[in-house]
Protein backbone atom coordinates (compact mmCIF):
# COMPACT_ATOMS: atom_id res chain seq x y z
CA UNK A 1 0.00 0.00 0.00
CA UNK A 2 1.48 3.33 -1.05
CA UNK A 3 1.98 6.01 1.57
CA UNK A 4 1.93 9.61 0.46
CA UNK A 5 3.86 12.59 1.82
CA UNK A 6 1.38 14.97 3.38
CA UNK A 7 1.57 18.71 3.96
CA UNK A 8 1.76 19.74 7.59
CA UNK A 9 -0.67 22.39 8.82
CA UNK A 10 -1.02 23.90 12.26
CA UNK A 11 -4.15 23.09 14.25
CA UNK A 12 -5.08 24.98 17.40
CA UNK A 13 -4.56 22.98 20.62
CA UNK A 14 -3.15 20.01 18.71
CA UNK A 15 -2.32 17.07 21.00
CA UNK A 16 1.21 15.67 21.11
CA UNK A 17 -0.09 12.37 19.76
CA UNK A 18 -1.73 14.07 16.79
CA UNK A 19 1.42 16.13 16.22
CA UNK A 20 3.65 13.02 16.09
CA UNK A 21 1.16 11.28 13.80
CA UNK A 22 1.41 14.22 11.39
CA UNK A 23 5.20 14.18 11.63
CA UNK A 24 5.10 10.62 10.34
CA UNK A 25 3.98 11.80 6.92
CA UNK A 26 6.23 14.85 6.45
CA UNK A 27 9.41 13.10 5.33
CA UNK A 28 13.06 12.61 6.40
CA UNK A 29 13.60 12.03 10.13
CA UNK A 30 10.01 13.02 10.91
CA UNK A 31 8.95 9.76 9.25
CA UNK A 32 11.36 7.86 11.48
CA UNK A 33 9.88 9.51 14.58
CA UNK A 34 6.43 8.30 13.53
CA UNK A 35 7.72 4.79 12.77
CA UNK A 36 9.51 4.62 16.13
CA UNK A 37 6.20 5.22 17.93
CA UNK A 38 4.50 2.46 15.92
CA UNK A 39 7.29 -0.06 16.60
CA UNK A 40 7.29 0.61 20.35
CA UNK A 41 3.51 0.15 20.40
CA UNK A 42 3.92 -3.20 18.62
CA UNK A 43 6.57 -4.28 21.15
CA UNK A 44 4.13 -3.66 23.95
CA UNK A 45 1.09 -5.18 22.24
CA UNK A 46 3.08 -8.33 21.39
CA UNK A 47 4.17 -8.67 25.04
CA UNK A 48 7.83 -8.51 24.10
CA UNK A 49 10.43 -8.25 26.84
CA UNK A 50 11.44 -4.59 26.51
CA UNK A 51 14.92 -3.39 27.40
CA UNK A 52 15.49 0.36 27.81
CA UNK A 53 19.06 1.64 27.54
CA UNK A 54 20.36 5.17 28.02
CA UNK A 55 23.59 7.03 28.67
CA UNK A 56 24.35 9.21 31.67
CA UNK A 57 23.92 12.56 29.89
CA UNK A 58 20.23 11.76 29.56
CA UNK A 59 19.88 11.49 33.34
CA UNK A 60 21.74 14.80 33.60
CA UNK A 61 18.80 16.16 31.62
CA UNK A 62 15.16 16.10 32.66
CA UNK A 63 14.58 12.81 30.82
CA UNK A 64 15.30 11.17 34.19
CA UNK A 65 11.70 11.77 35.26
CA UNK A 66 10.31 10.07 32.15
CA UNK A 67 12.58 7.06 32.69
CA UNK A 68 11.33 6.79 36.27
CA UNK A 69 7.71 7.07 35.13
CA UNK A 70 8.07 4.35 32.49
CA UNK A 71 9.67 2.06 35.06
CA UNK A 72 6.90 2.85 37.57
CA UNK A 73 4.35 1.94 34.89
CA UNK A 74 6.30 -1.29 34.24
CA UNK A 75 6.39 -0.30 30.59
CA UNK A 76 9.90 -1.75 30.37
CA UNK A 77 11.20 -5.03 31.78
CA UNK A 78 14.88 -4.16 32.22
CA UNK A 79 17.18 -1.14 32.13
CA UNK A 80 20.81 -0.98 31.03
CA UNK A 81 22.77 2.17 31.75
CA UNK A 82 26.09 3.59 32.94
CA UNK A 83 27.55 4.51 36.32
CA UNK A 84 27.13 8.20 35.55
CA UNK A 85 23.36 7.69 35.35
CA UNK A 86 23.29 6.04 38.76
CA UNK A 87 25.34 8.70 40.54
CA UNK A 88 23.44 11.61 38.97
CA UNK A 89 20.13 9.98 39.83
CA UNK A 90 21.34 9.76 43.43
CA UNK A 91 22.45 13.40 43.38
CA UNK A 92 19.09 14.59 42.10
CA UNK A 93 17.25 12.39 44.58
CA UNK A 94 19.07 14.31 47.31
CA UNK A 95 18.03 17.63 45.76
CA UNK A 96 21.52 18.61 44.58
CA UNK A 97 21.89 21.29 41.91
CA UNK A 98 21.86 20.90 38.13
CA UNK A 99 21.58 24.28 36.42
CA UNK A 100 20.56 25.54 33.00
CA UNK A 101 23.60 26.95 31.18
CA UNK A 102 24.81 27.54 27.63
CA UNK A 103 26.81 25.56 25.08
CA UNK A 104 29.12 28.49 24.37
CA UNK A 105 30.11 29.31 27.94
CA UNK A 106 33.67 30.27 28.85
CA UNK A 107 34.87 26.91 30.17
CA UNK A 108 38.07 28.24 31.74
CA UNK A 109 35.97 30.73 33.68
CA UNK A 110 33.53 28.00 34.69
CA UNK A 111 36.40 25.84 35.90
CA UNK A 112 37.69 28.66 38.11
CA UNK A 113 34.16 29.08 39.50
CA UNK A 114 33.96 25.39 40.34
CA UNK A 115 31.32 24.61 37.73
CA UNK A 116 31.37 21.57 35.43
CA UNK A 117 29.65 21.82 32.04
CA UNK A 118 27.68 19.00 30.40
CA UNK A 119 26.49 20.54 27.13
CA UNK A 120 24.31 23.42 28.27
CA UNK A 121 23.80 22.03 31.78
CA UNK A 122 26.03 23.25 34.62
CA UNK A 123 26.87 21.11 37.65
CA UNK A 124 28.63 22.83 40.59
CA UNK A 125 31.53 21.05 42.28
CA UNK A 126 29.47 21.09 45.47
CA UNK A 127 27.03 18.68 43.86
CA UNK A 128 29.80 16.13 43.38
CA UNK A 129 31.42 16.75 46.77
CA UNK A 130 28.05 16.25 48.49
CA UNK A 131 27.63 12.99 46.61
CA UNK A 132 31.12 11.88 47.61
CA UNK A 133 30.41 12.69 51.27
CA UNK A 134 27.27 10.55 51.23
CA UNK A 135 28.62 7.65 49.16
CA UNK A 136 30.86 6.17 51.86
CA UNK A 137 28.12 5.76 54.50
CA UNK A 138 25.76 4.32 51.85
CA UNK A 139 28.36 1.77 50.74
CA UNK A 140 29.05 0.93 54.40
CA UNK A 141 25.37 0.12 54.96
CA UNK A 142 25.31 -2.16 51.93
CA UNK A 143 28.59 -3.80 52.94
CA UNK A 144 27.23 -4.62 56.39
CA UNK A 145 24.39 -6.56 54.76
CA UNK A 146 26.62 -8.56 52.44
CA UNK A 147 30.18 -8.50 51.17
CA UNK A 148 29.59 -9.75 47.60
CA UNK A 149 26.88 -8.34 45.34
CA UNK A 150 25.73 -8.95 41.81
CA UNK A 151 25.59 -5.42 40.41
CA UNK A 152 21.83 -5.41 39.74
CA UNK A 153 21.19 -6.46 43.37
CA UNK A 154 23.56 -3.72 44.56
CA UNK A 155 21.62 -1.15 42.51
CA UNK A 156 18.34 -2.38 43.96
CA UNK A 157 19.74 -1.73 47.44
CA UNK A 158 20.78 1.77 46.37
CA UNK A 159 17.30 2.37 44.94
CA UNK A 160 15.66 1.36 48.21
CA UNK A 161 17.65 4.12 49.92
CA UNK A 162 16.27 6.86 47.67
CA UNK A 163 13.09 8.81 48.41
CA UNK A 164 12.17 10.57 45.18
CA UNK A 165 9.44 9.57 42.72
CA UNK A 166 11.62 10.80 39.84
CA UNK A 167 14.51 8.54 40.85
CA UNK A 168 14.68 5.78 38.27
CA UNK A 169 16.74 3.56 40.60
CA UNK A 170 14.08 4.04 43.29
CA UNK A 171 11.25 3.15 40.93
CA UNK A 172 13.19 0.14 39.63
CA UNK A 173 13.73 -1.18 43.16
CA UNK A 174 10.11 -0.54 44.11
CA UNK A 175 8.66 -2.19 41.01
CA UNK A 176 11.03 -5.12 40.57
CA UNK A 177 12.69 -3.90 37.36
CA UNK A 178 16.38 -4.90 37.18
CA UNK A 179 19.00 -2.30 36.30
CA UNK A 180 22.15 -3.62 34.65
CA UNK A 181 25.31 -1.50 34.72
CA UNK A 182 28.24 -3.40 33.20
CA UNK A 183 30.58 -0.39 33.62
CA UNK A 184 29.79 0.20 37.29
CA UNK A 185 33.37 1.32 38.05
CA UNK A 186 33.23 4.28 35.67
CA UNK A 187 32.60 7.81 36.90
CA UNK A 188 32.33 9.31 40.38
CA UNK A 189 30.49 6.25 41.69
CA UNK A 190 33.30 4.01 40.48
CA UNK A 191 35.87 6.19 42.24
CA UNK A 192 33.93 5.94 45.51
CA UNK A 193 33.70 2.16 45.14
CA UNK A 194 37.48 2.09 44.57
CA UNK A 195 38.16 4.21 47.65
CA UNK A 196 35.79 2.06 49.73
CA UNK A 197 37.61 -1.11 48.68
CA UNK A 198 40.88 0.27 49.99
CA UNK A 199 39.38 -0.16 53.46
CA UNK A 200 37.27 -3.21 52.62
CA UNK A 201 39.07 -5.36 50.02
CA UNK A 202 36.51 -8.13 50.50
CA UNK A 203 33.75 -5.91 49.06
CA UNK A 204 32.99 -7.41 45.64
CA UNK A 205 30.68 -6.24 42.86
CA UNK A 206 30.05 -9.10 40.44
CA UNK A 207 29.39 -7.77 36.92
CA UNK A 208 29.72 -11.23 35.32
CA UNK A 209 26.90 -12.51 37.53
CA UNK A 210 24.54 -10.07 35.87
CA UNK A 211 25.34 -11.56 32.47
CA UNK A 212 23.50 -14.68 33.61
CA UNK A 213 20.45 -12.70 34.73
CA UNK A 214 20.27 -10.64 31.54
CA UNK A 215 20.97 -13.50 29.12
CA UNK A 216 18.40 -15.70 30.86
CA UNK A 217 15.83 -12.92 30.53
CA UNK A 218 16.36 -12.66 26.77
CA UNK A 219 16.80 -16.39 26.04
CA UNK A 220 13.56 -17.29 27.82
CA UNK A 221 11.55 -14.57 26.06
CA UNK A 222 9.14 -15.30 23.24
CA UNK A 223 9.92 -11.89 21.74
CA UNK A 224 12.32 -9.13 22.71
CA UNK A 225 12.48 -5.44 21.95
CA UNK A 226 14.90 -2.66 22.78
CA UNK A 227 14.59 1.11 23.05
CA UNK A 228 18.17 2.29 22.79
CA UNK A 229 18.89 5.93 23.55
CA UNK A 230 22.41 6.98 22.65
CA UNK A 231 25.18 4.42 22.38
CA UNK A 232 28.16 3.12 24.29
CA UNK A 233 28.35 0.10 26.55
CA UNK A 234 24.65 0.25 27.49
CA UNK A 235 23.62 -0.08 23.84
CA UNK A 236 26.02 -2.89 23.10
CA UNK A 237 25.11 -4.83 26.24
CA UNK A 238 21.47 -4.92 25.13
CA UNK A 239 22.09 -6.09 21.59
CA UNK A 240 24.80 -8.55 22.69
CA UNK A 241 22.36 -10.14 25.13
CA UNK A 242 20.08 -10.90 22.19
CA UNK A 243 22.75 -12.44 19.98
CA UNK A 244 22.35 -15.95 21.42
CA UNK A 245 18.60 -15.96 20.69
CA UNK A 246 19.09 -14.90 17.07
CA UNK A 247 18.56 -11.18 17.60
CA UNK A 248 15.96 -8.66 18.71
CA UNK A 249 12.46 -8.82 17.23
CA UNK A 250 11.98 -5.06 17.65
CA UNK A 251 14.48 -2.23 17.99
CA UNK A 252 14.31 1.55 18.12
CA UNK A 253 17.57 3.47 18.18
CA UNK A 254 17.61 7.20 18.94
CA UNK A 255 20.95 8.95 18.59
CA UNK A 256 22.93 11.89 17.25
CA UNK A 257 25.92 9.67 16.37
CA UNK A 258 26.48 8.93 12.69
CA UNK A 259 27.39 5.60 11.14
CA UNK A 260 30.30 6.80 9.04
CA UNK A 261 32.99 6.59 11.75
CA UNK A 262 32.41 2.89 12.30
CA UNK A 263 31.60 3.39 15.99
CA UNK A 264 29.14 1.25 17.93
CA UNK A 265 27.31 4.40 19.04
CA UNK A 266 26.64 5.41 15.44
CA UNK A 267 25.87 1.93 14.12
CA UNK A 268 22.33 1.67 12.75
CA UNK A 269 19.75 -1.05 13.27
CA UNK A 270 20.60 -2.26 9.76
CA UNK A 271 24.25 -2.75 10.69
CA UNK A 272 23.25 -4.79 13.75
CA UNK A 273 21.47 -7.25 11.43
CA UNK A 274 24.82 -8.21 9.90
CA UNK A 275 25.90 -9.39 13.37
CA UNK A 276 22.67 -11.22 14.13
CA UNK A 277 21.97 -8.89 17.06
CA UNK A 278 18.75 -7.76 15.40
CA UNK A 279 16.75 -10.25 13.34
CA UNK A 280 16.71 -9.77 9.59
CA UNK A 281 12.92 -9.37 9.55
CA UNK A 282 12.76 -7.31 12.75
CA UNK A 283 10.70 -4.14 13.08
CA UNK A 284 13.55 -1.68 13.53
CA UNK A 285 14.31 1.98 12.95
CA UNK A 286 17.10 4.46 13.68
CA UNK A 287 15.98 7.98 14.59
CA UNK A 288 18.65 10.65 14.13
CA UNK A 289 18.21 13.60 16.43
CA UNK A 290 18.49 14.96 19.96
CA UNK A 291 16.95 12.35 22.27
CA UNK A 292 15.70 15.05 24.67
CA UNK A 293 13.32 16.00 21.85
CA UNK A 294 12.60 12.77 20.00
CA UNK A 295 12.05 10.43 22.95
CA UNK A 296 9.41 12.49 24.81
CA UNK A 297 7.54 13.05 21.54
CA UNK A 298 7.53 9.35 20.69
CA UNK A 299 6.57 8.17 24.17
CA UNK A 300 3.72 10.69 24.53
CA UNK A 301 2.29 9.32 21.28
CA UNK A 302 2.81 5.70 22.39
CA UNK A 303 1.24 6.14 25.81
CA UNK A 304 -1.71 8.13 24.49
CA UNK A 305 -2.47 5.47 21.86
CA UNK A 306 -2.08 2.51 24.20
CA UNK A 307 -4.37 4.10 26.80
CA UNK A 308 -7.08 5.13 24.34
Amino acid sequence: MEKHIKDFRYEKSMSVGSFVEKLGSIGYQAIHVGKAAEIIKRMKKENAIIILTFTSNMVTSGLRGLFAQLIEMKFVDAVITTAGSIEEDMMKAKGLKFLEGTFDADDLKLGKQGINRIGNIFVPNETYSSFEDSAGPILEQIYQKRKTWVVSDFLRELGNMMDDKNSFIRQAAKNGIPIFCPAITDGALGMQIYFFRQKHPDFILDAAGDMHHLFTTTLDANKTGAIILGGGVAKHHAILANLLRGGLDYAVYMTTAHAYAGSLSGATTQEAKSWGKIKGDADAITVMGDVTITFPLVMCKVLDDLQS
